[in-house]
């Protein structure tokens, strides 16, 4: 596998603002401010970017496959505005209860991202809002970042599998900006 600059980004919480329930449109995919622009950052710097995100939505039949790529079509558009791009999305559309292997904490979706991109995650960024973000990314190698404003972060910081201090940001721009400068 390549070694490639790359970043894996959790979507609800951390690129747009988490509804708490699910974005089932396009109207209701709202950015988080600034997010799009340190993803556009993440590309300009010649980074791949790839999303692993829950979306039990549709095993719950709240909307099809083919809405959720609508909603997708409408983030990858807005961000190719900006200089932006998504490399590759996974998803898992399983609910909790079926017990499957993609859905985060578990690691499916980082082994398809490791597969669709050729690119090895061992010790890649792994920005979530979650706990289940950051013991998927702890437990397949990626270095986790935190982002604690707009989703669930506050809930997760400075509990046992908080990230350290240094790796906890109150937005995607803040992750962004340490992620580049650890590059210099």
């Amino acid at each position: 596998m390549k070694d490639q600059k790359l970043v894996i980004l959790d979507r609800d919480g951390v690129v747009n603002v988490d509804l708490m329930t699910y974005v089932t449109s396009p109207k209701e995919f709202e950015a988080i401010e600034g997010s799009l622009e340190a993803i556009a950052r993440l590309t300009q710097n010649g980074y791949k970017v790839a999303i692993a995100t829950n979306q039990a939505c549709i095993e719950k039949k709240i909307i099809s496959e083919a809405e959720l790529k609508k909603v997708h079509d409408h983030m990858i558009d807005l961000l190719s505005k900006l200089g932006g791009q998504i490399d590759y999305i996974a998803y898992c559309p399983h609910a909790p209860e079926t017990n499957c292997k993609c859905r985060k904490p578990e690691v499916g979706l980082l082994i398809e991202i490791e597969q669709e991109l050729q690119v090895s995650l061992k010790g890649k960024y792994f920005v979530g809002d979650k706990d289940s973000d950051i013991t998927a990314g702890r437990n397949f190698g990626c270095i986790p970042l935190l982002i604690k404003k707009g989703g669930y972060g506050e809930k997760v910081f400075g509990t046992k599998n908080s990230p350290p201090t240094e790796q906890c940001f109150d937005n995607l721009n803040g992750a962004v900006n340490y992620i580049l400068m650890q590059d210099i």
